[in-house]
């Protein structure tokens, strides 16, 4: 089964387009070569790419007829992923709350310089 197809089954990306733009950028790789999305996906084969600012690691136990529901995904693939990257992000997320709270607007210029000086990116949304 094609890389793209394999990781839409097993439901990590909502749609094959994904998956082929994350091939296209070079964060898919498989057995430590970057794969492209038509590449072959065999069982025992390693599967590494990052989403979301995390860096799965996925080992594939066999091959899905088609896209699987979400309670069956586990019979396909063994989720290798340390437990440190999944802290890491909530503590990113606690860390840029605790300086400007969800939903007070914009920031001003003395606050971005704040945020510059200790690193933080922020978003204008």
């Amino acid at each position: 089964m094609r890389v793209d197809k394999y990781l839409w089954c097993i439901r990590y990306y909502k749609t094959r387009n994904m998956v082929t733009e994350a091939c296209r950028k070079n964060q898919i790789t498989v057995n430590g070569q970057v794969a492209k999305a038509s590449r072959e996906v065999f069982p025992m084969d390693k599967i590494t790419f990052r989403k979301d600012q995390i860096t799965y690691i996925v080992s594939v136990l066999d091959i899905p007829a088609n896209r699987v529901g979400a309670k069956l995904v586990d019979i396909y693939r063994k989720d290798e992923t340390p437990a440190e990257t999944f802290a890491h992000l909530e503590l990113l997320k606690l860390s840029k709350e605790h300086y400007r709270k969800t939903g007070t607007g914009r920031p001003t210029k003395k606050d971005r310089r704040d945020l510059d000086e200790f690193g933080f990116e922020v978003d204008d949304e």
